[in-house]
């Protein structure tokens, strides 16, 4: 249930606002790699969720641009 609003919430979203939230969770995921390669990250479980939030947003760029090409031709 909790992905399917997020990922309605995301759907919601212009195309701008995907990308800055895909480069905010980049910066995330960067600095967790950092912590767990210095022994100081505590929630591993975070990288499995940021991933599959990087995944949603790609997916849902890509149905956008997929459906801006169907309208323009």
């Amino acid at each position: 249930m909790a992905t399917e609003s997020r990922a309605a919430e995301l759907r919601a979203k212009s195309a701008d606002e995907l990308k800055e939230e895909l480069v905010a969770l980049r910066k995330e995921e960067f600095n967790l790699r950092m912590q767990r390669g210095t022994g100081q990250l505590s929630n591993t479980a975070r990288f499995k969720q940021i991933r599959r939030d990087v995944a949603r947003i790609k997916t849902i760029l890509n149905e956008q641009a997929k459906s801006a090409v169907k309208s323009a031709a």
